[in-house]
C-alpha cells in the first residue's frame, strides 16, 4: 500500500495464539494484547502495566561503577577539588546537574564546565583542559562525552589529574586511558544496558556513591532529570527506561520541583508530567542555550534552588528558543526539498555553508522526519566543516561516525544509534559522503523502509474509552510508539493551515463520526496538499491523541499519512 507521501505501508502481523494467551492470562483487551505482542514486551514489561515495580540498581556490583565510587569517595574524604565536564545538550546538562546537586548538598569543593558548541566543539580537548587545570582539580568527571577523547585523557594523565568518564556513545579500542570508564558499549558486563543515556548511568553511579559515603540524600527526586534526558536523547522507552518513566509519571509532583514548576507555569502547562511536554517543550528550551551560545544555562537552571535565578534563566532560555525557532523556519524555507527528493539518495547528506552551526542537529532531524531517511547536515565552522546527523530505526549512526574517525575522514566526532556529531576538513567532504552512502547500502536492511501500522480500525473507536484503554501501555515514545491505525473512507469536511506549517482539519467517517485532526509540518508536502484540496473519500493512517487548548482536553487524530 503506497501513500500520497510515497511511503510503503504494511500492517504489523502478530501471532494470534500469543495474542490470545496474553489476553487470557493478563485479562487485557484484544487490542492491548496485540500491541503488547507486536512491541515484544517481555514478562517484566507486561507485569509493569498494572503494577509498580521497585527500581533496582543493577550496577551495584559492577566493577566500573564500584571502582568509580571508590575514587570519588577518596577525594570527598580528602576534600579535593573535582571538575564536572558535561556536554551542551540535555543529556549532558542533566548528567552534570545531578553531580552538581550532589556536591552542593555535601558542601564539597567542585566546579563545572560546559563547552561552547561554537568555540569549543563536542567533548573534551587539550585546548579546553589547559584552561580547566588552572583551577587545579584532582579529578575531572566527564559526562555524556569522553569516549573518543583519547588525546585529552592522555593530557590529564601527563598532568597527574584523574579522570572518570560516564558516557553512552560509541567507543572503540584503544579506549581512552581514563582511571575508569562507565560506558555500556565498552562491554564490561553490562552491554545489555546500552540503551541507557548518560544521565541514567550517572544516577545509578551516584546511588552507589551515596550508599558508600553514607550521606542521607534522596536521589529519587532527581529521576525527572533522568527521564528528561532519556526522552530528549531519543532513548527507547523500554525495559529499565520504561520503569523509570512510569515511576516519574505516577509519582513525580511538579509543584515540589522549582525548576519544572517554573517552566510549566511560564508555558501555561498543567501540573502533570507528559512525555510529549518533555520532548517537545522542555527539551528544546533547555537545548536552546547550547545552540545559541549560552551552553551553561541549562545546567545552571537544572541544578539551581534559587527562585530568582530559576525565573531569570527560564525566561532567557525561552527567549533563546523563540529565536531558534525563527532561524529554523527561515533555514527550512531556504532548503529545496524537491531537489533533494529528485536526487533519490538513500541517505541525505546536505551541505550549506550558511546554516547556523547551532541548528544543524534540528535541521537534520527535520529532514529525517520529512524523507524518513537518515539525514546529515553540514555547515562551515571557522576553517572546518561541522556536521550533525539523525538516524532512522536500525541504522547506527554512532558506529559509522566512529568508523569515519578511525579512517581519518573526520577530525573528531561521536554519537550513538540515533544521533551523532562531527567535524571534518573541507577537502574530505566528498570522500566522507561516499563512505557514508556506501556504508548505508552495505549495513541497512531496506525492508525497514516499509512503514508499519498496527491494524485497521473502525471510526467507532474514536472515543475516550478506547483512548483510555490505549493509555495502559504508556509511556509512548521511541521503542514503544503511539499506535498507528488505518481508518478507511474518511471525508474532509474542512481544512486550514495552522501557524503557517501544520494542516488542521475535521474528518468524517461513513458512520457519521467526526474527529478533529491535524497533520504536523505538512503545509508544504503532499499530505497537506491533499488535505487542503481533495474532495473524495480517502484512507487515513493516524494516531489517537489529545489536544490541550484553553485548558480543555479533546480527542484528536494525528495524521501520519494518506492513502487514496
Amino acid at each position: 500500500m503506497i501513500s500520497v507521501s510515497g511511503r510503503k505501508w504494511k500492517e504489523e502481523k502478530v501471532n494470534k495464539k500469543i495474542v490470545e494467551k496474553i489476553e487470557q492470562e493478563y485479562n487485557f483487551s484484544k487490542i492491548i494484547s496485540k500491541l503488547i505482542v507486536s512491541r515484544n514486551f517481555d514478562k517484566e514489561e507486561i507485569y509493569s502495566i498494572n503494577n509498580n515495580l521497585k527500581l533496582l540498581n543493577f550496577f551495584q556490583n559492577n566493577s566500573d561503577f564500584v571502582e568509580s565510587a571508590k575514587i570519588v569517595e577518596k577525594l570527598i574524604k580528602n576534600k579535593e577539588k573535582i571538575c564536572i565536564f558535561g556536554d551542551y545538550d540535555v543529556d549532558g546538562s542533566a548528567s552534570a546537574s545531578l553531580l552538581v546537586n550532589f556536591f552542593q548538598s555535601i558542601n564539597h569543593p567542585f566546579f563545572y564546565y560546559i563547552p561552547d558548541r561554537l568555540k569549543d566543539g563536542y567533548g573534551a580537548s587539550v585546548k579546553i583542559l589547559k584552561k580547566i587545570i588552572l583551577k587545579k582539580p584532582k579529578l575531572i568527571i566527564m559526562v555524556d562525552c569522553g569516549s573518543t577523547n583519547n588525546d585529552a585523557i592522555n593530557y590529564l594523565n601527563q598532568n597527574n589529574i584523574k579522570s572518570l568518564i560516564i558516557d553512552h556513545h560509541e567507543i572503540n579500542k584503544p579506549y581512552p586511558k581514563a582511571d575508569v570508564i562507565i560506558n555500556p558499549k565498552k562491554n564490561n558486563g553490562y552491554l545489555e544496558y546500552d540503551y541507557l543515556c548518560a544521565t541514567t548511568l550517572t544516577y545509578f553511579f551516584l546511588e552507589i556513591l551515596i550508599k558508600k559515603t553514607k550521606y542521607k540524600i534522596d536521589l529519587k527526586k532527581y529521576l525527572i532529570n533522568v527521564l528528561l534526558a532519556t526522552v530528549c536523547d531519543v532513548m527507547p522507552l523500554r525495559k529499565l527506561n520504561r520503569l523509570i518513566a512510569k515511576k516519574v509519571i505516577n509519582e513525580f509532583k511538579i509543584t515540589e520541583n522549582k525548576v519544572f514548576k517554573e517552566l510549566y507555569q511560564l508555558n501555561n502547562r498543567k501540573n502533570k508530567i507528559s512525555i510529549n511536554d518533555l520532548g517537545y517543550l522542555i527539551g528544546p528550551i533547555l537545548n536552546a542555550g547550547g545552540r545559541l551560545g549560552k551552553s551553561n544555562y541549562a545546567t545552571e537552571l537544572l541544578s539551581s534552588d534559587n527562585e530568582k535565578l530559576i525565573n531569570k534563566r527560564s525566561l532567557e532560555l525561552i527567549n533563546l528558543n523563540n529565536k531558534r525557532k525563527k532561524i529554523e523556519d527561515i533555514t527550512l524555507k531556504n532548503i529545496d526539498l524537491r531537489m533533494l527528493e529528485k536526487q533519490n539518495d538513500n541517505i541525505i547528506v546536505y551541505y550549506d555553508p550558511n546554516i547556523n552551526e547551532g541548528l544543524i542537529g534540528i535541521i537534520a532531524s527535520r529532514l529525517k522526519d520529512y524523507f524518513n531517511k537518515p539525514s546529515i547536515v553540514i555547515t562551515n565552522s571557522n576553517n572546518l566543516l561541522k556536521g550533525s546527523a539523525r538516524s532512522v530505526y536500525r541504522y547506527n549512526l554512532g558506529r559509522v561516525i566512529k568508523l569515519s574517525l578511525d579512517r581519518n575522514l573526520i577530525i573528531n566526532g561521536g554519537g550513538h544509534n540515533m544521533a551523532a556529531g562531527f567535524s571534518l576538513k573541507k577537502e574530505n567532504l566528498s570522500n566522507f559522503k561516499s563512505f557514508i552512502k556506501n556504508d548505508f547500502l552495505k549495513n541497512y536492511d531496506f525492508s525497514n523502509n516499509i512503514c508499519m501500522y498496527d491494524f485497521e480500525a473502525s471510526s467507532s473507536v474514536l472515543n475516550k474509552e478506547f483512548y483510555k484503554d490505549l493509555q495502559q501501555i504508556e509511556p509512548f515514545g521511541t521503542g514503544n510508539p503511539l499506535p498507528t491505525f488505518l481508518f478507511k473512507d474518511f471525508k474532509i469536511l474542512k481544512s486550514s493551515i495552522l501557524n503557517e506549517k501544520h494542516v488542521s482539519c475535521i474528518l468524517k467517517s461513513k458512520k457519521g463520526i467526526s474527529i478533529n485532526s491535524i497533520a504536523f509540518d505538512s503545509s508544504n508536502n503532499e499530505i497537506g496538499k491533499y488535505l487542503l484540496n481533495y474532495k473524495k473519500n480517502l484512507n487515513v493512517l493516524g494516531q489517537i491523541g489529545e489536544n490541550f487548548w484553553n485548558n480543555k482536553k479533546t480527542l484528536q487524530l494525528i495524521i501520519k499519512d494518506l492513502v487514496l
